[in-house]
């Protein structure tokens, strides 16, 4: 999709200044080349982003597609006067919701509106996602950047993001072979990720009336420095971990925590058993709970409380995957197991 390069100054009297933005474009351009792999056949400002994939090795690819944003965290990012965090969270996140059918990423497209655009901002925040982009080992194919006066607040910014990613069909991860016995793992979180950013201000920023450069009570970290934690991408050890053995299906933990995650892989006849006395969720979360006085259960609703991400494997396979897991530098952890049931995620805290 073509970034826009006409100027015009009577559009910039009533608000958009084309010129500003195409000084920002400029930068932009050269971030996203620094992401074109050989894959790519287009320049950044074609009306349409062309890509060549290497299918070599996939007998039937199935190309895989998401779509996301960041949500109220850019208030958070607006507060702190940091933008350089959020755009890996982007990326990242919708490289971890492909990854669960077993999808590695292709190439990526952003969105960025905003009432008024600071060419500084916007190259900062699509340096974010060029360097999100790199780390996966995906293109930044195009995107769009788009001025709304009057739509979006003075100061304020929407960043979106889509993803195309491929997979053999065969070795498709839908959790359609998921048993009663198989064994849940989690993989820790990258604080609240991308989620639960509503909640979180209130109750830092307003209830308790932190600032940005203030420090979480019980932790070494500021409030800015806590919340703008990036969003873990989990694309290295779960791909390291699928090339060892059979993974039965996958979740990633964002908005509606495990009840409404877990479900979408299981089958109709299997219930998820998480124990959430098996690991310790991060300061940031008991302190919102207390503070916030949040119900224990709409924690677990509204945040990952520090698991970002769950693999789902055959009981005799756990020991195995825990060393691949570890040995990529994670701290994975038996979180619960699979049993009998109606497709339901089910505390059974020991």
């Amino acid at each position: 999709m073509a970034r826009s390069r006409r100027s015009d100054s009577a559009y910039a009297r009533a608000g958009v200044d084309i010129a500003a933005q195409e000084h920002g474009l400029a930068e932009v351009r050269k971030l996203a080349r620094g992401t074109f792999g050989p894959g790519v056949l287009s320049e950044i400002g074609s009306f349409g982003g062309l890509f060549r994939p290497d299918l070599t090795g996939l007998a039937e690819p199935v190309l895989v597609a998401s779509a996301d944003g960041v949500g109220t965290k850019l208030a958070v990012a607006r507060l702190a006067g940091d933008f350089s965090t959020v755009g890996r969270d982007l990326v990242n996140h919708c490289v971890n919701d492909i990854l669960v059918q077993g999808a590695v990423p292709l190439f990526f497209l952003d969105y960025v509106g905003a009432g008024v655009l600071d060419p500084a901002r916007l190259v900062e925040l699509v340096r974010g996602v060029a360097t999100g982009c790199r780390e996966n080992g995906c293109a930044l194919l195009g995107g769009e950047t788009a001025e709304m006066p009057g739509l979006y607040p003075l100061g304020e910014y929407d960043l979106v993001g889509t993803i195309v990613g491929a997979v053999e069909k065969k070795k498709l991860i839908t959790g359609s072979g998921i048993r009663a016995g198989d064994v849940i793992i989690g993989l820790p979180s990258g604080g609240l990720q991308t989620n639960g950013f509503s909640l979180a201000r209130k109750v830092i920023l307003d209830q308790c009336g932190f600032t940005p450069q203030d420090f979480i009570p019980g932790t070494r970290m500021t409030v800015a420095d806590t919340l703008l934690s990036v969003h873990r991408s989990f694309l290295k050890p779960v791909t390291a971990l699928m090339a060892k053995l059979p993974i039965r299906g996958m979740a990633h933990i964002t908005g509606g925590g495990f009840v409404d995650n877990i479900p979408r892989v299981l089958p109709p006849t299997c219930d998820a058993v998480i124990n959430r006395n098996s690991w310790q969720p991060p300061t940031v979360f008991t302190f919102i709970e207390r503070q916030g006085r949040v119900d224990h259960d709409e924690m677990y609703r509204v945040f990952n409380m520090g698991i970002g991400f769950v693999i789902i494997v055959r009981r005799k396979d756990a020991t195995a995957a825990l060393n691949v897991l570890k040995a990529q530098r994670q701290s994975p952890v038996i979180i619960g197991a699979i049993e009998k049931g109606r497709a339901k995620v089910i505390y059974r805290d020991q």
